[in-house]
């Protein structure tokens, strides 16, 4: 069953294979959000008295129980139909009757699907935003508790100066925030509705689409029929850039992680559960789940790149190239759950060892305190830094680790975890 199919026509079948492709696939993850959708359509539709109001409620009636199937996961795409949509109106149809037929009234699948997958995107933000609040308390959390577990710092990746256990998780917390400005800003263009746009050029029907509007929740409307349509891929593009953004962060801290795991830093441990084997080698514990989590957020990176190739030279209108939005965006937005979810149970398991600095090849990462030191008793900085310079050159380099001293805003200490916490409330309520 096709919605657009006449009776003497019918597509070759390699064309339609090629066409339809994995979209049945991603059709399912919309389906509690077509009907959702079409309850709020129908409504409308009754309210403004292009179908009776007897069939309208009807019609809501019955969408309602495909809504509870859906919802339990037993909601199926039928051999032979073509899509969800066609999908729902057939089920409403064997329900109901006739009054099955009418619902589809005044849109286009261009606008249905539209509509589902702003809902759908924009219900997952909000599941990835949860995620993403308890990955940032766990990495507070596990930062104030070893604040004072004193680190090598690096740039180069050469031992540069002292940091902490508790400075470098509540970094990757502080970047957390900053990733969720972008996801807040994806979140605000999934919640405009373009229910009632049609194909793109609106509906003779004497539609109400501030109506639709509230009913499904959305802030507001795309205002424009063509901007509507166009702004589909455009909105995947936006979730995809926020989905890149945290990929980046998740990607960084496994980086770190699989380093300060490594036999020659040892900063950090997880349990052996948590670690793999070699079918070789007897005493090897490979750091597996931070290897992927960088690998995957990596490739969460490239998500937006596909997204713009894909989308970039598209005139106005619909055009079926939007399809493929599905098959880039959909897989990635699981992938992100999966991602923090075991991000924030590794953080949460990691043990972080302590002493670090007492060791004796760590004596350079004292020569700034030093020569601070030398400063604040009256040294000209160039002065310190040529004194501390030849004592380093000549092997006697001294500086107690006792004397460590930091006091300003994000200093080892001076982690400021309470203002983080403050910025990143300020983030949540632009979801709300």
């Amino acid at each position: 069953m096709k919605l657009w199919q006449k009776n003497n026509t019918h597509t070759a079948a390699l064309v339609e294979q090629f066409t339809v492709g994995r979209d049945k696939e991603f059709d399912l993850l919309l389906a509690k959000y077509d009907i959702i959708g079409s309850i709020a359509h129908v409504t409308m539709l009754g309210e403004v008295g292009i179908m009776a109001k007897e069939e309208a409620q009807l019609a809501v009636d019955g969408l309602n129980k495909i809504l509870t199937i859906a919802k339990d996961g037993k909601f199926i795409i039928e051999e032979g139909i073509e899509d969800v949509h066609s999908q729902v109106e057939k089920m409403l149809t064997d329900l109901i009757g006739a009054a099955g037929k009418k619902i589809h009234s005044g849109r286009s699948r261009n606008d249905q699907v539209a509509t589902d997958i702003k809902l759908y995107l924009r219900a997952e933000v909000n599941e990835i935003k949860a995620l993403v609040f308890v990955l940032f308390d766990t990495l507070i959390e596990k930062s104030e508790a070893n604040k004072h577990k004193l680190f090598p710092g690096y740039t180069h990746l050469q031992a540069a100066m002292p940091s902490s256990a508790g400075l470098w998780l509540s970094a990757h917390a502080e970047g957390l925030i900053d990733d969720l400005e972008l996801l807040s800003n994806a979140y605000q263009i999934c919640n405009k509705n373009p229910l009632g746009s049609g194909a793109g050029y609106g509906s003779s029907f004497p539609l109400n689409r501030k109506r639709t509007t509230e009913l499904l929740h959305f802030k507001t409307l795309h205002w424009n029929s063509i901007y509507a349509q166009m702004s589909r891929g455009k909105t995947e593009r936006f979730v995809g850039m926020a989905l890149a953004a945290l990929g980046a962060t998740i990607s960084r801290f496994s980086m770190d992680c699989c380093l300060y795991m490594n036999d020659q830093f040892r900063f950090i441990s997880l349990p052996d559960t948590w670690t793999t084997g070699s079918s070789l080698m007897p005493h090897k514990k490979n750091p597996d789940v931070f290897e992927l989590l960088r690998a995957k957020g990596n490739r969460m990176q490239s998500v937006p790149n596909e997204l713009a190739l894909m989308l970039g030279n598209l005139p106005s209108g619909y055009h079926r190239d939007v399809q493929l939005t599905k098959e880039i965006l959909f897989p990635a937005v699981e992938e992100m759950k999966n991602c923090l979810r075991v991000m924030t149970e590794a953080i949460q398991l990691m043990e972080i060892k302590d002493g670090l600095l007492e060791d004796k090849k760590y004596d350079l990462l004292f020569s700034v305190e030093a020569l601070n030191q030398l400063v604040n008793d009256g040294v000209a900085f160039r002065d310190a830094y040529q004194i501390v310079g030849n004592q380093i050159q000549e092997g006697s380099f001294i500086f107690k680790r006792e004397m460590l001293h930091h006091t300003h805003e994000g200093s080892i200490g001076n982690l400021c975890l309470q203002e983080i916490r403050k910025e990143m409330e300020k983030v949540k309520i632009k979801f709300e």
